[in-house]
């Protein structure tokens, strides 16, 4: 078995494959001060659970946007699984010409998403992730990562209203069903939700127009995938978006854990002494 690790600015999402097949995962919250012994005991949790055996686990691979995470997982990982975690980074093959003016600053899990997003669906693309920020990246027929854009994301917002005024509560992120609002709650429900429906209807249709002048593509061959955690909420309101896809980010860790697996060394088998010695650094 082989786990994937996604870590988001607010979620971890871990799930764990039998070769090409995802047959559990998690989402748990992103904490950067626990320990690698309190997550690991999380986990270990989690397998138990589901009867699942931990020392099954022969391989991990891990995105993450929480550098200061890094470490913990690594630690995690050595201590719990008898393995140094492949991390998504630079030297890392993902398949993907990345366009950046610096491809070091693209997130690791823009990457993942677009790598999976190609392999599913094909090209051109656009790949859209609710997560804390609302990120869109556009990825050209030849499997090019061309860039892309980021919002701040429906949560952010509503952290925002509530913080930076006096009297506005903070509200549950739901869908109310009208824009012209008798109460407060409702009102901010409204904008929130539709607003940022509007925010992805535009730059989905902005993006379309600058594809076509790039590239004299027709706009209407763009195939809009949809990933995150509010993805599902957000899709209702925006015809563009073609597919809703839950399970991108770990399918993408999949993929590249399979075009690197053989790249790194004997990343396994370490003595016991060895272990000890990386868990306790």
């Amino acid at each position: 078995m082989v786990i994937t690790i996604d870590v988001g600015n607010t979620n971890i999402v871990l799930g764990v494959f039998k070769g090409k097949k995802l047959i559990q995962s998690w989402r748990m919250e992103t904490d950067k001060n626990k320990s690698a012994d309190e997550y690991g005991m999380l986990i270990q949790s989690l397998f138990d659970y589901h009867g699942l055996d931990m020392t099954e686990v022969q391989d991990a691979i891990i995105s993450t946007v929480v550098p200061s995470i890094s470490y913990t997982l690594q630690h995690l990982s050595i201590k719990y699984f008898n393995i140094r975690a492949i991390e998504v980074g630079p030297g890392i093959k993902t398949g993907m010409i990345i366009k950046y003016d610096n491809p070091k600053q693209v997130g690791a899990d823009r990457i993942v998403n677009a790598v999976a997003a190609y392999s599913k669906y094909g090209g051109p693309l656009i790949v859209i992730d609710f997560g804390t920020a609302t990120t869109f990246c556009c990825i050209s027929e030849k499997c090019e990562y061309l860039g892309g854009t980021i919002a701040p994301g429906i949560k952010i917002s509503s952290d925002a209203l509530f913080e930076k005024t006096a009297k506005l509560p903070r509200v549950e992120l739901v869908e109310p069903g009208h824009t012209i609002c008798r109460n407060t709650i409702e009102s901010m429900q409204s904008g929130l939700v539709y607003g940022h429906m509007g925010v992805v209807d535009y730059i989905i249709r902005k993006m379309k127009e600058e594809y076509q002048e790039m590239t004299g593509s027709s706009a209407d061959d763009i195939t809009v995938v949809a990933t995150g955690g509010l993805a599902t909420m957000v899709s209702k309101g925006v015809k563009a978006i073609d597919h809703v896809d839950r399970l991108l980010t770990l399918e993408g860790l999949s993929l590249i854990y399979e075009k690197n697996k053989n790249n790194f060394g004997n990343r396994s088998n370490m003595s016991r002494e060895n272990i000890q010695l990386h868990a306790e650094e």
